[in-house]
């Protein structure tokens, strides 16, 4: 069985962008493909979510994103998610502005995810954030994935 990987919004959201003049985005850009190059070692998932995130915006960025989740199985955003996104803001492991964030983890969670792949290093992929999310998850009775970037999950 091949481990599940929740792909939050940044994933595609790198994927399809013009490549960026800033060195690190550029980076982060190539190291996403090298992985999306290697998926097929993951079954993907994605949610409603980030089909709502990557409709919005410039018509021409939209499709170019929406192609690399249009055939990725869609989770629902379901009541014990949603009450569990709410549990990860009240106890401040997110911040109230991040409730959002808090969603994709919660969905991830619920599902039963090995992997949440973002780069949002702000309020996912935080070392500090990071234990938090861990710590209220447990406390819930619940085991969360583990919360990485694209280059944390190359092989090699």
């Amino acid at each position: 069985m091949r481990p599940k990987v929740y792909l939050e919004t940044t994933i595609p959201s790198y994927l399809s962008a013009w490549p960026s003049r800033d060195l690190v985005i550029a980076a982060h850009q190539q190291i996403t493909h090298e992985w999306w190059e290697n998926r097929d070692r993951f079954d993907l998932f994605t949610s409603q979510i980030v089909w709502q995130e990557v409709s919005s915006g410039d018509k021409e960025a939209m499709a170019r994103r929406m192609e690399f989740v249009e055939s990725i199985p869609v989770l629902e955003l379901n009541s014990e998610a949603s009450a569990l996104a709410q549990e990860l803001v009240r106890r401040r492991a997110l911040p109230r502005q991040a409730a959002v964030d808090a969603l994709h983890v919660a969905i991830a969670v619920m599902n039963g995810m090995d992997y949440l792949l973002t780069w949002n290093c702000t309020h996912i992929a935080n070392a500090v954030i990071r234990g938090k999310i861990e710590h209220v998850c447990r406390s819930k009775g619940y085991e969360p994935p583990i919360i990485c970037t694209p280059e944390e999950l190359l092989e090699g």
